[in-house]
């Protein structure tokens, strides 16, 4: 029999009501109380009740709309409800386990799931294991406590069960894989099948999703008993809150833009929080050394990062100490997603929020291939994985209040594209941006690629692809009944700020980039606290990472980070004082006096004329 819900439009699907009509703990209540969370969202209204009921759930909901606390809240409220229902004499074990396929997402977890047993953290235990440093032997101390919830990654948790570190087939009720379509494009696909013959016959289990794809398609096969699936959609609501520009130009170009933008702080893209996204690690030193010639402060996320600094970063961000972070999205460039999975999604995303069960969505009988049968693919794939294979931040990571998304090298799939414009423009009422630069093929034959030295990384990727993917991202959005629409700037505004830009842009060599990774890995060495002991025993070590050159780019201006009056967008011309593009202007006055109105070389007089009054004019006043 069918379970149907009525179509919605909003976040709320009972605002009235509240978490109490879900029958939660008192204790799970206050700690969703103290977390500041007023009402349920729609997936969490909808799953919340078919879980406690028993029911495996399959759900689709877009980022940020609560589908973390929709599967951790009834999976807490079923091992407090075990342990007062008489079964807390049972043997202590696993009751829960939770699959996420980065370390980040696991961390964040970890966290959403302590928060919510803050008041019953006696009775429920969790521990995380995929943002451990410690070996499979060290863990197993702790796995030896018995404790109730397990957050891993598939690779960490089989290979402590393959350990007999820790036991599931007496114990586990509840099996959670969130972003359950990343799990196997990740490459976990063999390692999922190998965790679940550790797993009992029967739990209940969840997969939480962004996208409907033939991936979790798979996995609702292997892990899924009669689930109710839940299609949430709000794009009724969230249609008209994010507004998709793109720029076409050249490579260098995207350079002179973001100064342009970010300098300027040109509405909307440069005057709140915004994440850039890159395709590869050099391309993000590259930006960031650019960036900081002109005094923008800016912070990297990247896989060649320890997992520590890497979260470390995104609190910074969200806490404000930086408004720009430029983030790599190497695991979309690698997972080879193309738009013949995406063909599916733009159905996906007209439903609203709609329950069915399985029986009456029966597989189509499409067969695909396991990617594990391909042997040729797999070795592709794990040659290019980046260094941390378990990183990702275009998905599942909790970015706050980021205001617009800057796409400074476009993504490969129209999927990627959508995983990352949904970092702006989450929650109820909130507004975003996202602005995407796009590469233009040139009119000319397409010249020799520049020879690359062995063992070198591509500082850019493949710009001549660029608008053929474009075409793919506009046909998606306007199949889910959205636009992405030319941005034009007023290049003669822009054109003063050029010779600025490919200035900075000489300054930042090859050379520059590689000293900017050495600096980084230097800061996690110092910073490390296994290292401790080793510098307490080598002093000399210490004193030569300490007293090592400062690394910059090849050149250092310090006039660069100001804006003379005289390249300002001139305010005697109506047009240029309204717009620099098609979206309204408006400039922040962010203009520093340096050392002071008039003095030092940075002042409004300029070099050539006196710093000093003239005296008489304090005596004398012609009239």
């Amino acid at each position: 029999m069918a379970v149907q819900a009525s179509s919605v439009s909003s976040d709320l699907l009972d605002t009235d009501s509240g978490f109490t009509s879900l029958d939660l703990d008192t204790r799970l209540l206050r700690a969703i109380a103290k977390l500041g969370y007023t009402h349920p969202t729609i997936v969490q209204s909808s799953a919340i009740p078919l879980a406690l009921q028993g029911k495996d759930i399959l759900a689709r909901a877009r980022t940020g709309s609560g589908k973390t606390a929709a599967y951790c809240m009834p999976v807490i409220q079923k091992i407090l409800l075990g342990k007062e229902g008489g079964r807390s004499s049972k043997e202590p074990g696993v009751r829960a386990l939770i699959l996420v396929p980065t370390r980040e997402l696991a961390e964040q977890v970890s966290r959403h799931v302590k928060d919510l047993c803050l008041y019953c953290s006696k009775e429920v235990v969790a521990v995380n294991l995929a943002t451990s440093d410690q070996s499979v032997a060290n863990q197993k101390a702790i796995l030896a406590e018995r404790p109730d919830i397990i957050i891993a990654t598939p690779s960490k948790i089989l290979a402590q069960l393959e350990a007999h570190n820790v036991e599931l087939k007496d114990s586990l009720e509840s099996l959670v894989i969130d972003e359950a379509d990343l799990i196997l494009s990740y490459g976990y696909d063999e390692d999922v099948r190998k965790v679940l013959g550790f797993l009992p016959k029967i739990y209940q289990s969840y997969l939480m999703s962004a996208t409907m794809s033939s991936d979790v398609d798979q996995l609702k096969q292997l892990v899924l008993r009669n689930p109710a699936i839940l299609k949430l959609n709000d794009a009724a609501a969230s249609e008209s809150l994010l507004t998709q520009y793109f720029v076409k130009c050249l490579d260098n170009d995207k350079f002179l833009l973001t100064y342009f933008i970010l300098k300027l702080r040109i509405h909307p893209f440069g005057t709140g929080k915004c994440i850039i996204f890159v395709n590869d690690i050099d391309r993000c030193y590259k930006l960031k050394l650019f960036l900081e010639q002109f005094g923008i402060k800016c912070c990297t996320l990247n896989s060649g990062l320890p997992l520590k600094s890497r979260y470390h970063i995104v609190q910074e961000f969200n806490r404000g100490v930086y408004d720009y972070i430029i983030a790599t999205d190497e695991a979309g460039m690698l997972n080879n997603e193309r738009d013949s999975d995406d063909e599916g999604d733009a159905e996906d995303e007209q439903g609203a929020a709609e329950v069915e069960d399985d029986e009456e969505h029966e597989s189509t009988g499409r067969k695909r291939s396991a990617p594990s049968d391909s042997a040729s693919s797999k070795n592709k794939r794990q040659r290019q994985q980046p260094k941390d294979t378990e990183y990702g931040v275009s998905r599942g990571i909790d970015f706050q209040n980021v205001q617009s998304v800057i796409n400074f090298d476009l993504p490969i799939s129209s999927r990627s594209y959508m995983h990352r414009v949904g970092r702006t423009a989450r929650g109820v009422g909130n507004q975003g941006w996202a602005l995407s630069f796009v590469v233009q093929s040139p009119e000319s034959p397409t010249p020799l690629p520049p020879k690359k030295k062995k063992g070198q990384q591509p500082v850019s990727a493949k710009p001549i692809e660029d608008e053929s993917v474009l075409e793919r991202i506009q046909r998606k959005q306007t199949a889910i009944g959205r636009s992405i629409t030319p941005y034009t700037f007023d290049m003669k505004q822009v054109e003063a700020f050029r010779y600025r830009a490919e200035d900075a842009l000489r300054a930042v060599t090859r050379t520059a980039v590689k000293e900017a990774r050495m600096k980084e890995l230097k800061m996690e060495i110092l910073n490390s606290e296994k290292l401790k002991a080793h510098f307490e025993d080598n002093p000399t070590d210490l004193q030569a990472l300490r007293h090592d050159k400062p690394l910059h780019p090849a050149r250092v201006q310090q006039h660069m980070k100001h804006v003379p009056d005289y390249l300002l967008p001139s305010k005697n011309n109506a047009s240029s004082r309204t717009r620099v593009g098609n979206v309204p202007f408006r400039m922040q006055n962010n203009r520093r006096r340096g050392r002071g109105q008039g003095q030092g070389r940075g002042g409004a007089r300029g070099r050539g004329q006196s710093r000093k009054q003239d005296p008489l004019k304090s005596f004398t006043h012609v009239k």
